[in-house]
């Protein structure tokens, strides 16, 4: 029905004029499951459809959403967000984009079994670690999304997005001290991820790490050099950079920078990138929540900043085009400017020479929580798994580190 009807509902939509006009579509099926103290103790099953239209009118964002999309529940909503009655046609089809996360074990046809075994691997797994493994919890989620997006620049675009999230946490004490290890698994995959990354793989390094920080030190104050690894730079440069390059921040004058495109804001070594092309990553698709094709994009070039992110309607303002970062937390919700998946591009340097060079400095292998104030860049995060550098040697692991 909805892409039958579309024409009709966008021309109610734009009744009384504006730039823009959308409907998006979106149907979720989530399944998630927990295991902890040796059982499973939760099971959840989700599903949720509905449809949202948007009005861009005078630069100003107008929408409303129902979890019934009839035809007669749409007509009205849109007369209701135009303020007025339609008139004319809006043509329709000029571009269509189809897309679909291709998967070797589809999720939809596993069952619960299936998954607990999973979780049950995992459990075993960290638990043959000796008797200073306290506690295991591994939770298992898949979901599967379907969205499609009409709109009035006259394209059409559907996704079918699978994703799968495995994590494990394990608690570890040696009478005196507990200390947590976590380490997680996920991507644009279906249940062929465990062929290619055993769910023993995963509790492994987290049980690990939870017996590796008992024996940590705590970590010294003061200022150091550090050295982080492929993992954790993402995750810094994520937050600490990334968040500061979404157009919605930078126009609203909330971004450390904000008015310094062609400026010099890193090491000429820093390149840095989002992009949702990359195969099976979180933050990848075929086309975002706004029907936009997926792209890469260079944000920072050689140290130099270069370009921001952005949806269409924050582009309208810039006058210039989409890069595919509009995101949508559900039908129900407007989009948003968000990164999908932004890095720092490889350098040229051997990993092992810099911890050569480095006299004395910390080495981070994992982050774990943090937080950034984009206005003025200042940050503050914590690390889950770090160590001492002295002489050009990784010497000792250490806990209760912060980088600030």
């Amino acid at each position: 029905m909805l892409k039958e009807k579309a024409g009709y509902i966008l021309s109610t939509l734009m009744s009384q004029g504006g730039e823009y006009g959308e409907i998006f579509y979106e149907k979720s099926r989530t399944t998630r499951m927990h295991l902890e103290d040796r059982k499973i103790d939760k099971v959840t099953h989700g599903y949720d459809e509905g449809v949202g239209l948007r009005l861009i009118k005078n630069g100003k964002t107008y929408y409303g959403y129902t979890t019934n999309p009839t035809f007669e529940n749409l007509k009205e909503l849109a007369k209701i967000l135009a303020r007025g009655e339609g008139h004319g046609p809006v043509a329709i089809g000029k571009r269509y984009i189809q897309g679909y996360t291709e998967v070797l074990i589809d999720p939809d046809k596993e069952s619960l079994k299936f998954r607990a075994e999973i979780l049950r691997r995992a459990d075993e797994k960290a638990r043959s670690f000796g008797d200073k493994i306290k506690q295991v919890l591994a939770v298992l989620m898949d979901k599967t999304r379907e969205i499609m997006v009409i709109n009035t620049l006259g394209e059409t675009a559907e996704d079918t997005q699978k994703r799968v999230v495995f994590f494990v946490e394990v608690v570890a004490s040696d009478g005196e001290t507990l200390q947590r290890g976590y380490e997680s698994l996920g991507g644009r995959r279906g249940f062929e991820i465990f062929n290619e990354t055993p769910p023993e793989v995963i509790a492994e390094k987290a049980a690990k790490r939870a017996l590796l920080m008992l024996s940590a030190k705590p970590a010294p104050a003061g200022t150091f050099t550090v050295v982080m690894s492929s993992q954790a730079g993402g995750t810094m440069i994520h937050e600490a950079v990334g968040h500061g390059l979404e157009a919605d921040l930078v126009q609203q004058g909330l971004s450390v920078y904000a008015g310094k495109l062609g400026e010099k804001v890193a090491s000429e070594l820093v390149t840095v990138i989002d992009d949702a092309t990359l195969p099976y990553h979180n933050g990848s698709f075929t086309v975002d929540d706004e029907g936009v094709p997926a792209q890469r994009k260079v944000l920072i070039k050689d140290g130099v900043l270069v370009g921001y992110m952005y949806d269409r309607l924050r582009a309208m303002k810039d006058g210039v085009e989409s890069t595919g970062n509009g995101r949508r937390q559900s039908y129900a919700h407007i989009p948003i400017v968000r990164m999908t998946n932004t890095f720092i591009d490889k350098g040229q340097d051997n990993p092992e020479d810099i911890i050569k060079d480095t006299k004395k400095g910390v080495l981070v292998v994992k982050m774990g929580g943090g937080e950034v104030n984009t206005v003025t860049g200042d940050f503050v995060f914590e690390v889950m798994e770090g160590y001492m550098i002295e002489n050009g040697e990784i010497t000792y692991p250490i806990r209760g580190a912060t980088l600030i």
